[in-house]
């Protein structure tokens, strides 16, 4: 009995997963124009619709370039937190256009919204 409960359950969570990982592949973030961007500290926030991921950034430019992206809040599940190390992503292109965080996609789409957002 224990044997069947396992396998639906790992079969469940393995289509949950495969079911969110596509519902946010249309989710697309575009870095603002930076030229003319004052240097400073530009806030910016994303909620994922549909899920309970909820993403606040801090964004510091200087010289026009992305220097440091702060995650100031970050609400779902502890898993999310893996997509944290997008942030270094962002600074080292200087794009929004970067991979997101595999087992972490809707908190890595969150996170580029909101520094687009903060961006804007």
């Amino acid at each position: 009995m224990k044997k069947k409960y396992l396998i639906v359950l790992i079969f469940s969570v393995s289509l949950c997963i495969s079911c969110s990982t596509n519902r946010f592949a249309d989710i697309q973030a575009l870095l603002p124009d930076m030229s003319g961007k004052a240097d400073g500290v530009y806030s910016g926030n994303y909620n994922l619709s549909g899920s309970p991921v909820r993403v606040a950034v801090d964004v510091t430019v200087r010289n026009q370039n992305i220097v440091d992206v702060k995650i100031t809040r970050h609400t779902g599940s502890p898993i999310g937190r893996r997509a944290f190390s997008i942030t270094e992503r962002i600074i080292e292109n200087q794009s929004l256009n970067v991979d997101i965080v595999s087992g972490a996609t809707g908190s890595s789409k969150a996170i580029l919204k909101a520094v687009e957002d903060a961006l804007q």
